[in-house]
């Protein structure tokens, strides 16, 4: 049987980088990904998680320099972002976190992204087999492996290989992770119960449009949040090259019409809706909405065919639960949106992917993973802690609580841009309703301190 220092099972951002940092550190390593067909990648590559936008201080977060980064993978530089409530917006041109990267943020190509850290991780020493999934996964707690536990990895071709680590990164859709960590967990219970419950799992759809010139605006984010029914359920649009943008939507899995309190609040829903829209039928309604007056929606701003994963559209899950941590009693890692670690609040997260696996790599190639549930939440957990209170202030959110968020905001900057982004070190001069705002944020942070935002931790496996 074929034998390696370090195992990976998924080729995205935090399987590559994750193959990069441990073959970098000398170990003997292999990747796995089994692979989709895209309309913008010549092979086989890993799904599309995200729609591939970045922030400033995200570009810190996965610990790169902004000018190591292919200038085909960034798209368009960003100025600012728009938020649109159903009668009032605001604009932001910081995100308020000290950063390297002076623009507001990018946006960028996915494929392009993950194809140079394939390239990275090669470059490295690793062995990525594109095309090759994996199977199944058994763990030996009784290895006589000097460090520990073993594991037997079953491949899609019927192969198999033995290694002493295992990083799993493959992604939200996790089909290995799920029966590889349930073979820690307490009788009765799976890990799928943390991580893969309907009404805290999202599924997003884009579209690839192409705008009239005067149409496109390509230094800004534009997010339309209090218009459809669900938790952090929003459409959105992403400049692209030329005048393409990127127009999409996230919305919870298993919501029916039946759930929404009062469908009449929302402008993406009409009176004789029988069931709630489809992802396209969502971003056609979006389109009219802004543009309709004026324009043919399909003739004027048409679908690019020759984009995205097929015919110009993508489909695919994101993991909105709070992260967990990994068995690495078992010699076990979990990275990026396998672990839960990115979110549908803040769309997407391959900045966190992307930092995971460099930690779960490094620290597998050093034999010292069982450092790395400390090591992740030291470089993350900032950024979780802020998305998961953030997350559970507007959870109950409807049409008129985001126009009077939206109204905070416009109120508190006023002339002043930078405002807005200031709210937590305000503190009470910024106002009663920011106040209440700032109270609640703070409130749930302290209820999450000390890694209180992990759902599973790391005392709950058994081994």
């Amino acid at each position: 049987m074929e034998r390696v220092d370090v195992a990976i099972v998924g080729g995205g951002p935090a399987g590559a980088c994750a193959a990069e940092r441990a073959a970098a550190h000398g170990a003997e390593t292999v990747l796995f990904e089994q692979g989709v067909p895209r309309e913008d990648r010549d092979g086989l590559g890993p799904d599309s998680t995200d729609a591939a936008g970045m922030l400033d201080y995200w570009i810190d977060i996965m610990d790169f320099d902004i000018r190591e980064i292919p200038d085909d993978v960034v798209l368009r530089e960003l100025e600012a972002t728009e938020f649109i409530g159903p009668s009032t917006s605001v604009e932001l041109t910081t995100t308020g976190i000290d950063a390297n990267y002076s623009k507001f943020g990018y946006t960028f190509h996915r494929a392009r992204m993950d194809d140079w850290l394939h390239e990275r991780a090669t470059d490295a020493g690793a062995d990525l087999r594109v095309g090759t999934g994996v199977k199944d996964l058994e763990t030996d707690l009784r290895a006589s492996s000097p460090n520990g536990p073993t594991h037997t990895l079953t491949l899609s071709n019927g192969d198999q290989l033995e290694a002493q680590y295992v990083v799993l990164a493959d992604g939200p859709q996790r089909r290995v992770t799920l029966g590889a960590l349930d073979q820690f967990t307490a009788p009765g219970r799976s890990v799928s119960d943390y991580l893969s419950p309907p009404e805290a799992n999202h599924i997003a759809y884009q579209e690839y449009r192409e705008f009239p010139d005067e149409l496109f605006e390509d230094d800004r984010l534009k997010f339309w949040w209090g218009y459809m029914p669900g938790e952090t359920a929003y459409p959105w649009v992403f400049p692209n090259d030329g005048t393409v943008a990127r127009v999409g939507l996230t919305m919870p899995i298993g919501m029916e019409l039946e759930d929404v309190d009062d469908p009449s609040a929302y402008k993406l829903l009409r009176p004789d809706d029988e069931k709630l829209p489809s992802g396209s039928e969502y971003i056609r309604r979006l389109l009219e909405l802004e543009y309709g007056d004026e324009y043919d929606i399909e003739t004027d701003i048409p679908v690019v065919e020759e984009r995205g994963k097929s015919n110009g559209t993508e489909t695919y899950p994101i993991s909105s639960t709070q992260p967990i941590d990994s068995p690495v009693g078992a010699n076990i890692a979990v990275a990026g949106g396998a672990m839960g670690a990115t979110s549908a609040f803040h769309e997407g997260g391959y900045h966190v992917a992307v930092r995971t696996g460099k930690i779960a790599g490094r620290l597998a190639a050093t034999d010292s993973l069982e450092n790395y549930n400390d090591v992740w939440k030291r470089a993350i957990g900032d950024e979780i802690l802020r998305n998961v209170s953030f997350a559970d202030i507007v959870a109950d959110y409807e049409p008129a609580d985001w126009d009077w968020a939206f109204d905070v905001v416009n109120d508190m900057q006023g002339n002043d841009q930078t405002a807005a982004n200031d709210l937590i070190t305000r503190g009470y001069s910024a106002g009663l309703d920011a106040t209440k705002i700032m109270l609640a944020y703070k409130k749930r942070k302290f209820g999450y301190r000390d890694g209180g935002y992990v759902q599973l931790p790391e005392n709950e496996y058994f081994y």
